[in-house]
């Protein structure tokens, strides 16, 4: 490795200074590596103690396996004290410091790690040691005769005689330019002095122009301004040869020009920022996360050879060394014990690393890159949560409901993490399931209630056994001890309940319009302070109607009103009252009872005709349907009964006829004008007895055309005899007396209605007179006019 470097430097070295110096270059590569062995030989012997390991890195030969019990290297370990009480800790397990300080595998190894870190501490000292194992497979890095192709066959034709070498030229050259960086040779010398050289290609007469031109006499190559190889590496372009008259000569021949690196690029981390998390105890060794930078530069050259180191740890406590990254991968490792690595005794849990990234393989002329690792020490159910008392105390009085205590617990777990948030069950002491425990996600308290209310008479002390656990399991080695449980105690106190109804609805039925003061239902309450002696009295709480009375010692419920079924304050059948019952504790308590009230009719309400409005054709033999309704329940209700009202002549009119056991139809027998009629119907119920109800119905005669009805708007002619009879009657009357004093020979002044005139018997008028007059009023009658008397 050492020589190859040595030797891309110098081959670097040798195009840009002359063979003059070669000598005094040659004498500096080999005097340098003697200078720095007699340094380090000075440094090692100074008289102060370090305490530490006086070597950090060791290298260890892998050939194939490490034999157990096998001392690989023995360590060079002083805490300038003795190095009492040392510890050792090697991040693979398979590896431990015997008390010789030798490296000694505990098994056969096959497979080993290419680094491995001893952990030293003791009273004095705390250092870390790193381990190299050769002999595993590696990659060998690229050289400049591999750059240069040195060693390799160039393309050849025989007939051929330009010669193009390779050339290089570094990147961020300063003026002066142009500098020469090769030239192109004829081998013919019978063409020399007839030739022109041409450079043509990327660079010279293409994009990017004019970087590079070529002497058309002598072949020179030169560049004619800085080049940056992380922008273009390399330039291929042809050379070749014309004559005067510009006829090609030679070529073209291929011109590679390779830009050799330079260290002007820092390493650059992808984030300014990295997080990573490492479990409380795990062990030394276990990867935390990976550092990773980049370099723009060659990456085949010490100019992109990055490695990574620590240089600050915050907090720097129990140990400065808590952690350790390769140098070349970039990762983070743990260094510390696992059982110092626990995140209850640390004094934090979040550790902030700086770390430097360098190139030039970590020397001291490298360019440096710097990023923050942050690591936190993630928490694991390593504790179990513990009550904070034995046993806790509550009281809650007999018939409420809530919480009533908080049970606490202490968890050295992280808070707001599933090892920390508290799982409480009741195990024991709750038969009746009258409790409930649930956790307060604020402060993870146990937070016991009543769910059921508590009797005093029954029991007054209640004795729960809680348990507690984390929402995630514990780590094998830890489980729940007794501080895990606790007892509590739930004294009940007494308080005066009110009284209680049985049953709560009390049911009854009585039939509607039983008499004034009728016995409805005996109400029941009892006093559930058993242990007291108290007396109950009643009163009515909610009485919709006003129909019932309660005495207020006995409980007798009375009717102090009729029940009547139909009443809108009855829903299907059923009344309902409310009750309360007070006893006379201190302070009194109430409760409060139901009565329901199923009613059985009674036939007490007279059926109607619907609707109130009929309509018929002038025609003779229409029809319209009318129907009974009853507010009565069967029996006391349909089938019904509807016939004309009992006034003399409406049947030689009207005809009523039965369609079904509700409804009737209503035929016209003989035409009629066009006019609004009251007809007179009796209908009549089922019930026993039996109720009847007389009920005009306004028929109106409407005249008929192509499916209209054209009805009368104008004022109703009575059907009803009675009307009709006195309108005759007082007609014949006034016809009458006139008629029979003009037949008695009473002079006019005298007038029907003089005391001569009443005198007159009226069947002292003729008949002719008498039916003259009753026709004249059945004209604008429904009912047909009298038949002449004989």
């Amino acid at each position: 490795m050492l020589i190859h470097k040595e030797l891309k430097l110098f081959y670097q070295i040798t195009h840009i200074l002359g063979y003059l110096d070669l000598l005094i270059i040659i004498l500096i590569f080999f005097l340098l590596p003697q200078v720095a062995r007699v340094g380090g030989q000075e440094d090692g012997g100074h008289e102060g103690c370090a305490p530490g390991f006086q070597v950090k890195q060791y290298q260890v030969a892998f050939s194939g396996a490490f034999q157990k019990g096998q001392a690989l290297i023995q360590v060079e370990f002083d805490d300038c004290a003795g190095n009492e009480g040392v510890k050792f800790d090697v991040s693979d397990p398979s590896f431990y410091v015997d008390g010789d300080l030798n490296l000694v595998p505990q098994r056969d190894v096959l497979h080993s790690r290419p680094v491995l870190f001893i952990h030293g501490l003791s009273a004095h000292a705390d250092d870390v040691a790193q381990v190299e194992v050769t002999g595993l497979p590696v990659q060998s890095p690229h050289t400049l005769r591999d750059i240069l192709g040195v060693g390799e066959t160039l393309p050849f034709r025989s007939k051929r005689s330009l010669l193009i070498p390779p050339m290089i030229v570094t990147e961020n050259q300063r003026a002066p330019f142009p500098r020469k960086i090769g030239r192109s040779h004829v081998i013919s010398t019978g063409r020399l002095g007839n030739h022109i050289f041409r450079l043509t290609g990327p660079g010279a007469d293409q994009d990017p122009k004019g970087l590079f031109t070529i002497d058309i006499d002598t072949g020179e190559v030169s560049v004619s301004r800085s080049l940056d190889r992380e922008a273009i590496d390399s330039y291929q372009l042809e050379v070749s040869t014309t004559d005067f008259a510009g006829n090609l000569v030679e070529g073209p021949a291929m011109l590679v020009i390779t830009v050799i690196d330079q260290n002007d690029n820092r390493p650059i981390f992808k984030e300014t920022r990295y997080t990573g998390e490492v479990l409380e105890g795990s062990p030394a060794g276990t990867t935390v996360m990976t550092m990773t930078a980049l370099d723009a530069d060659d990456p085949g050259t010490d100019n992109a050879a990055l490695r990574y180191s620590i240089v600050r740890q915050s907090p720097d406590k129990p140990s400065p060394n808590m952690f350790f990254i390769d140098a070349e991968r970039g990762d983070i490792v743990t260094v510390i014990a696992d059982k110092l690595l626990d995140r209850e005794t640390l004094p934090t849990t979040t550790y902030e690393l700086e770390i430097v990234a360098k190139d030039m393989a970590g020397s001291e002329v490298g360019l440096t890159g710097t990023a923050t690792a942050t690591i936190t020490i993630t928490d694991k159910n390593d504790h179990a949560p513990e009550f904070t008392h034995p046993l806790f105390e509550a009281f809650v009085y007999e018939g409420s409901t809530g919480v009533v205590v908080n049970l606490t617990v202490d968890d050295r777990d992280d808070p707001d993490t599933g090892a920390w948030r508290a799982i409480y069950s009741i195990i024991n002491g709750d038969p009746t399931l009258s409790f409930e425990i649930q956790t307060n996600p604020d402060n993870n308290e146990g937070m016991l209630s009543v769910v059921k209310p508590l009797d005093y008479e029954d029991l007054t002390l209640h004795k729960l056994l809680i348990k507690v656990e984390n929402e995630d399991p514990l780590v094998p080695d830890v489980g729940y001890g007794p501080s895990s449980t606790a007892t509590v105690h739930v004294t009940v106190q007494d308080i005066n309940e009110g009284p209680v109804f049985f049953p709560d609805p009390l049911i009854v039925t009585r039939m509607e319009n039983i008499p004034l003061g009728s016995f409805v239902a005996s109400l029941n309450a009892t006093d559930p302070d058993s242990l007291q002696i108290q007396s109950i009295r009643y009163a009515v709480l909610r009485d919709p109607a006003g129909w019932l009375s309660v005495s207020p010692v006995t409980g007798t419920v009375n009717t102090s009103a009729s029940l009547d079924r139909e009443s809108p304050y009855v829903h299907d059948n059923k009344y309902t009252a409310s009750f309360i019952a007070t006893d006379n504790g201190i302070p009194p308590a109430t409760g409060t009872g139901s009565l329901v009230i199923y009613l059985e009719d009674y036939n007490d309400n007279a059926p109607y005709v619907v609707p109130s409005v009929a309509r018929v054709c002038e025609d003779s033999h229409d029809v319209a349907i009318v129907g009974g309704r009853d507010k009565d329940l069967p029996p006391n209700a349909a089938p019904f009964k509807i016939e004309l009202g009992k006034q003399l002549g409406l049947d030689k009119t009207w005809k009523v006829t039965r369609v079904n056991s509700t409804h009737s139809q209503i035929m016209l027998l003989h035409s009629l004008k066009k006019a609004n009629y009251q007809l007179p119907l009796l209908i009549t119920d089922s019930g026993v007895p039996p109720l009847s109800n007389l009920t005009e119905v306004k028929v109106q005669v409407c005249v008929c055309k192509k499916n209209k009805m054209h009805c009368s708007s104008g004022h109703t002619h009575r059907a009803s005899l009675l009307v009709l009879l006195a309108t005759l009657l007082l007609a014949l009357l006034f016809y009458s007396r006139a008629r029979c004093a003009s037949e008695a020979g009473f002079s006019g002044r005298d007038g029907p209605y003089s005391p001569a005139c009443r005198s007159v018997p009226l069947r002292a008028c003729s008949s002719a007179s008498i039916h003259s007059l009753s026709v004249l009023a059945y004209r604008n009658s429904p009912l047909p006019p009298p038949p002449f008397p004989g």
